[in-house]
């Protein structure tokens, strides 16, 4: 085990905290085992009757996965530990959307990547007024994953084109619009929320008791400009529709997309494509494992992690540069079944 999470039981909860505050909480392969390894022992605890995941100190929730190990793996071993990394994550993700008891997140402060992973699939997720929520992996040549082509592909409107193309931020009370938290709470009350449901009061009581009215969402004012701009099949349609509109929010969404991985870009829209024709989330994380094998490897991660998180210059050269450069052979490669022996499994 390792102290990067820490377990305990408190009354009929079992309490999971997230505990790497420098890195805001992202999570490592050690984090990730040991977690399914708890989560697989409480599920056998007749004792434990709900699971709490939040974290134990800092200013955020979980801000992603290990993407330092990632590149270095990319860089140095083919990919190798950084597959690992997914086959466990995902592993992870599988089990808490499958879990036959209770799962509360409590999504206070940054939400990101892995940080989604973990939050979306518990049947109660909290947000906060320092709740930021985003999928911004396009802009590190990555994809939305950990079950991302499930969750946004499942949102009203477009909107989780919108997040996957764009890794828009959104606030709390964003998140609750939007449907990827359940309920609103104020900073001060989580810790009455998780010491009633420890005591055995029940999520669907406590949360509404203590839920506030949010703020008015601010995405909400474009709803209609996100369903016009990000319901076409192809990203450059999506980008020719921003291009005939002459507003000022266009003109950012056009901006942002320009900054974004074209590979990731059109990989995430066929991503999202794909999931919503699956029946299960289990297929759901086979689609995105063999992504993630193959995006891992090629030149956009890399370069986009260099770019945007170790030399921080923000000027990636992506390759292709263009979308028309990314063909469908290519994405067609991405999606393709792995050898048999080296397809992802669940539990």
């Amino acid at each position: 085990m390792t102290d990067e999470v820490l377990f305990r039981r408190e009354g009929v909860a079992g309490v999971t905290s997230l505990n790497r505050p420098k890195a805001i909480h992202a999570l490592t392969l050690a984090m990730c085992e040991a977690m399914t390894a708890q989560l697989a022992a409480w599920a056998d605890d007749a004792a434990i009757k709900v699971v709490l995941i939040g974290h134990a100190e800092g200013r955020g929730f979980c801000s992603g996965g290990d993407i330092n190990l990632l590149r270095h793996s990319a860089l140095t071993d083919g990919g190798a530990a950084g597959k690992r990394f997914f086959f466990e994550e995902y592993r992870l993700n599988d089990l808490l959307f499958n879990y036959t008891k209770p799962v509360v997140a409590f999504m206070d402060g940054i939400t990101m990547g892995g940080g989604v992973g973990i939050s979306q699939p518990a049947k109660y997720r909290v947000a906060t007024p320092a709740t930021r929520f985003a999928m911004p992996e396009t802009g590190i040549g990555l994809f939305p994953d950990v079950g991302g082509g499930w969750y946004l592909s499942r949102l009203e409107g477009h909107v989780g084109q919108y997040l996957a193309l764009t890794g828009a931020r959104l606030d709390g009370a964003e998140c609750l619009w939007a449907g990827l938290a359940t309920h609103y709470l104020p900073a001060e009350a989580l810790a009455e929320a998780k010491a009633r449901i420890a005591k055995g009061e029940s999520a669907d009581t406590v949360l509404p008791d203590l839920s506030v009215v949010p703020p008015d969402p601010k995405i909400a004012a474009h709803a209609a400009d996100i369903r016009r701009h990000f319901s076409f099949d192809t990203l450059e349609q999506v980008l020719a529709s921003l291009e005939a509109d002459s507003s000022q929010w266009a003109a950012s969404q056009l901006a942002t997309l320009r900054s974004k991985s074209p590979q990731a870009c059109k990989v995430a829209l066929r991503q999202l494509a794909q999931s919503q024709k699956l029946d299960t989330f289990t297929q759901n994380m086979a689609m995105e494992y063999r992504i993630g094998s193959r995006v891992l490897v090629l030149p956009d991660f890399a370069e986009g992690v260099r770019a945007v998180i170790v030399d921080k210059d923000n000027a990636p050269r992506w390759n292709p540069a263009t979308p028309d450069g990314v063909t469908d052979e290519m994405v067609d490669a991405i999606f393709a079944p792995l050898a048999p022996a080296e397809e992802w499994k669940p539990l």
